[in-house]
C-alpha cells in the first residue's frame, strides 16, 4: 500500500476533469490522516511531505497523486497546498 505520484501539467490534468473535482486548501501545519477511501488529487500549489509506511513522499505543484484506501499517514505541509481531489478514481 503506497502513494503513487506522477508529474502532470495543468493542461493534462484538465483532460482528467480536475475542474469538476472538489477543492481543498491547507496552510503550513502537521497532522495525522487516514484514508477511508482511495483518493486521487491534483496539486495546483504547495509543498508537502507525507510520511507513510516508513517512507517520505514529496508532493508539489503539478503532481497527480493517488492515496490508497486504508492508508495511515502524517502530513507535513511546508507551503500552503491547493488541490483538487476525487474519490475512487485510481491512476
Amino acid at each position: 500500500m503506497s502513494i503513487v505520484t506522477k508529474e502532470m501539467s495543468l493542461e493534462e490534468a484538465k483532460l482528467l476533469g480536475v475542474d469538476s473535482w472538489s477543492r481543498w486548501e491547507c496552510e503550513p501545519s502537521q497532522f495525522d490522516w487516514f484514508y477511508d477511501e482511495q483518493e486521487t488529487a491534483y496539486v495546483f500549489e504547495g509543498d508537502v511531505l507525507v510520511h507513510a509506511n516508513g517512507q517520505t513522499y514529496t508532493i508539489k505543484e503539478n503532481m497527480l497523486v493517488s492515496f490508497p484506501k486504508g492508508l495511515k499517514c502524517n502530513w507535513e505541509v511546508r507551503k500552503t497546498i491547493k488541490k483538487a481531489y476525487i474519490f475512487n478514481y485510481p491512476i
